[in-house]
């Protein structure tokens, strides 16, 4: 017959799974609240990120990770690209901001880094300080001088995001928010929204690219603005690489046009002189 079980051996035991319940009760309330927690209505988030497009965007204030002031129509006169983000999420907002980083850095070889403007915007207020917005861009490891990280006043929050038609809900585990970027005109009104948490330099890429075909060769016509125009009309998004790349055939196509162009005005100016010095010779005969 066995000995029974020395009981001081078994405090230990008892003392461990006594810690274990301990341990598991509060990890099953916060299972209990996530699960009351009120969810995202993605339709109806669909819904107002797509009613404001077309809307002219407020001249919102802001901080930059320095925690100096700034205002968002010093963006204006370039198309902008606007992220929503909270600092203490540990997955969904970095991988979306890495993701995002890396279509950037594809467009920026195809249209050019002074083309366009990048913010993101922290909107878990006031935690997403100038502070932790510094540090989250620094964790992403993003340095490009046109990506701005801004911390709203806690009290613009609400009218800020509803500008941009983004929609969040909190929850004991967070947020739940729309993944997107916001694609913004030159004169701060709102083009198109990109969803998704793995954007591509085409999804990103082609609204800028309309938005850019659309603005024309600012000021005077000059030849570097000509370039500049061609090679943003160039560009085509390649599947294969996932970035940008110029189609050479249409550059050619269009050089062949240019030249022809120049050529049948040379022609033109040339006959005019002729009848023009036939007409003189006329006269004075």
């Amino acid at each position: 017959m066995p000995a029974a079980p020395d009981p001081s051996r078994l405090r230990p035991l008892r003392r461990g799974l006594a810690a274990l319940v301990l341990a598991v009760l509060p990890l099953a309330g916060l299972a209990q609240e996530v699960a009351k927690a009120p969810a995202l209505d993605e339709a109806g988030a669909l819904r107002r990120g797509q009613a404001v497009i077309g809307n002219l965007i407020g001249d919102h204030g802001l901080l930059d990770r320095q925690g100096r002031p700034l205002r968002l129509s010093q963006f204006r006169g370039k198309p902008l690209l606007v992220s929503f983000v909270y600092t203490g999420c540990f997955q969904v907002c970095p991988g979306g901001t890495r993701a995002l980083n890396e279509a950037v850095q594809g467009m920026e070889k195809a249209f050019g880094a002074d083309s366009f403007n990048v913010v993101s915007i922290g909107f878990n207020q006031p935690f997403d300080s100038p502070a932790a917005m510094r540090a989250f861009a620094a964790q992403q490891g993003i340095t490009a001088p046109n990506w701005e990280f801004l911390s709203p006043p806690a009290a613009t929050v609400e009218a800020l995001t509803r500008d941009f038609g983004f929609s969040y809900v909190a929850t004991p585990a967070g947020f739940e928010h729309v993944l997107m970027a916001t694609v913004v005109d030159a004169g701060g009104r709102i083009h198109a929204q990109v969803y998704g948490d793995r954007l591509s330099a085409n999804q990103v890429g082609e609204p800028l690219r309309q938005l850019l075909r659309a603005s024309g060769v600012p000021g005077e016509l000059t030849l570097a603005g000509v370039i500049e125009r061609v090679r943003v009309l160039c560009t085509v998004y390649d599947p294969e690489t996932g970035r940008y790349r110029y189609d050479y055939g249409l550059i050619l196509e269009i050089a062949g046009g240019i030249t022809f162009l120049i050529a049948m005005v040379v022609f033109a100016i040339g006959e005019w002189r002729q009848r023009r010095r036939q007409r003189r010779l006329a006269a004075a005969g």
